[in-house]
């Protein structure tokens, strides 16, 4: 079974910046949109960004323009988001996920992100 795995969240500041991963184990992903999204208690989750299998295209919640960055290295298979001047509305679990329809959308576990001073 083909298995994303996210790392690298954690407590920073305001203003701090994190580095997120999304690995994948058990298969490729090839030609999937990738994405990242994230979710508060009491709220949907919600998709802050996206990138297409060949990086070509990405986009973001407005939210997050201009301080949050994803990309992907195709050779390891490894999707990040780069959050840079963190809030502490960004304060969430962040999900990275794959979809490709009509096959079902995959989902890793999750990684806090928590921005507090």
């Amino acid at each position: 079974q083909v298995k994303l795995t996210e790392s690298g969240g954690g407590l920073v500041q305001p203003g701090a910046s994190l580095r997120l991963s999304c690995g994948v184990d058990g298969g490729t992903f090839g030609g999937y949109v990738r994405a990242w999204s994230r979710q508060v208690p009491g709220k949907e989750r919600e998709i802050v960004a996206s990138i297409t299998y060949g990086g070509h295209q990405t986009w973001y919640t407005e939210s997050v323009k201009g301080r949050f960055t994803i990309s992907k290295d195709i050779g390891k298979n490894v999707v990040y988001l780069d959050m840079n001047d963190l809030k502490v509305e960004d304060t969430a679990v962040y999900y990275c996920s794959a979809h490709y329809p009509p096959a079902p959308d995959s989902w890793g576990q999750g990684t806090q992100v928590t921005v507090s001073a």
